[in-house]
């Protein structure tokens, strides 16, 4: 049977899985719906408000789902990590209420003039306030990763028996790792975001719906991509060069390296092995992981048995999350290339393999938000603050029958609550995208949400 640790790192993992997209999703489409406004407001072409308004339906539902899952989230840092909150609760109590206090309150400002406002406020208000919510999302974002990154590279602080006391508030924000994650994270979150809409876009195409809109969409996603995929590579390996300093055993473990050596191969697939430690049917390329790391043919990279065993993170997982990420940023590039390659031809409306590559590709920034967090947080492990306080030494004193009870109450709800917000999100999708009324009626708020319930129109 699971011991109640376990059970509490299942438990944590299940809700930040579900947590995660939506607020990543949320950044996204928030910045997406002020450009679309703000394209609107410079052309005046009706296409950029009616997809406003239909993106404005997936935001508004994505938003609330975002802030349940925040919510049910926040309980178990008393319930069971409750010597994390007695020992790091002076640093992070204060970095997760900062954002309380800047973007949920800036978002909760704002948000309801951009969901009800249209016609009620001048035009400059409505794109005012929509700019505010898409900078709170960010803001939000801020103060997330930075208290994260703080776990991860931990700064600006003072040990006094055994509870971590602010020194530098600067250094605690801006934490070594901070600027390399956020970066990585928000441009993770826009990529997401305009694959998600591609392959929407690329969906109605190949049905034959709103041509032009869905053109227009399918292009916008595609100059994005070919621009922002090269970005986030050149992120990511920035981000990685500071893991090989930093977290070596982490690096390891992502890289399935068991010795250290120079002039270390890249592993393309491997099947690691802890007890034995060593990889099984392992291919790889030679020298290329040194190269990479290090930018030297011949430079050092450290092996996993250069840590005592207790201080290793889970090697499969991170291993294999890993490896699915990447793949996912290349084929990433792949479609983002190949789609700007037929767009300058002029052949992407009649491009039906690319078209149908971005339908399937719409979850794919999503996946690879979760499989880059998984390699970030299990890959820490088994320090939930790196170096001075272990995941075990966090727990609370529970037994694991209550957190058995409890994760599957988690689990049971989360699929019933998330899973009808899902099928809704869909619902409002297959629904297609529609002219907003030219003027509601007096006393009747437009709900951003209310247009699912019409017969779907085809285009």
């Amino acid at each position: 049977m699971l011991d109640a640790l376990m059970l509490s790192r299942i438990q944590f993992g299940f809700v930040v899985s579900f947590h995660i997209l939506f607020p990543a999703l949320t950044i996204g489409l928030a910045c997406w719906l002020a450009f679309l406004q703000a394209a609107y407001f410079r052309t005046r072409e009706q296409v950029y408000l009616d997809l406003y308004f239909f993106w404005l339906k997936i935001f508004a539902l994505s938003f609330g789902m975002g802030v349940v899952s925040g919510i049910v989230m926040s309980f178990q840092f008393g319930t069971n990590w409750s010597r994390l909150t007695d020992a790091a609760g002076n640093i992070l109590g204060p970095l997760l209420s900062y954002e309380v206090l800047t973007a949920f309150f800036l978002e909760a400002t704002f948000l309801g003039v951009m969901l009800f406002g249209w016609r009620r406020v001048s035009p400059r208000l409505h794109f005012f306030s929509t700019c505010m919510v898409a900078l709170g999302t960010l803001i939000s974002a801020f103060w997330i990763l930075s208290a994260n990154s703080w776990m991860h590279s931990p700064a600006g602080y003072a040990l006094e028996d055994g509870v971590f006391m602010p020194v530098d508030w600067f250094e605690i924000v801006f934490n070594p790792s901070f600027p390399y994650r956020f970066v990585h994270m928000v441009l993770a979150a826009f990529l997401a975001t305009a694959f998600f809409v591609g392959g929407v876009s690329a969906w109605y195409l190949r049905r034959g719906r709103h041509r032009e809109e869905s053109l227009r969409m399918l292009k916008l996603a595609t100059a994005f991509t070919a621009l922002v995929v090269p970005a986030q590579i050149v992120a990511g390996d920035l981000h990685g060069l500071f893991v090989v300093e930093h977290q070596p055993a982490k690096l390891a473990a992502m890289e399935g390296h068991w010795e250290t050596q120079r002039g270390a191969p890249l592993v393309l697939a491997a099947w690691p092995d802890e007890k034995a430690e060593e990889n099984h049917y392992e291919v790889a390329i030679p020298k290329l992981a040194s190269l990479i790391l290090k930018h030297d043919l011949d430079g050092e990279v450290t092996g996993l048995k250069a840590f005592a065993p207790e201080d290793r993170p889970p090697v499969q997982p991170v291993f294999w999350s890993f490896r699915i990420m990447v793949a996912l940023g290349v084929l990433m590039l792949v479609v983002a290339w190949g789609s700007a390659w037929a767009a300058w031809r002029g052949r992407l409306e009649r491009a039906t393999r690319l078209q149908r590559a971005w339908v399937l590709m719409a979850p794919s920034g999503l996946v690879a938000i979760l499989m880059g967090w998984y390699t970030t947080e299990i890959g820490r492990q088994p320090w939930v603050i790196q170096g001075l306080l272990r995941t075990s030494d966090a727990h609370s004193a529970i037994d694991p029958v209550s957190v058995a009870v409890s994760l599957t109450v988690f689990v049971l709800v989360y699929f019933v609550v998330f899973g009808a917000g899902i099928w809704y999100m869909l619902r409002l999708i297959r629904g297609g995208i529609r002219r907003p009324a030219p003027e509601a009626p007096r006393g009747a708020p437009g709900r951003p949400l209310s247009a699912s319930n019409d017969t779907p129109e085809e285009g």
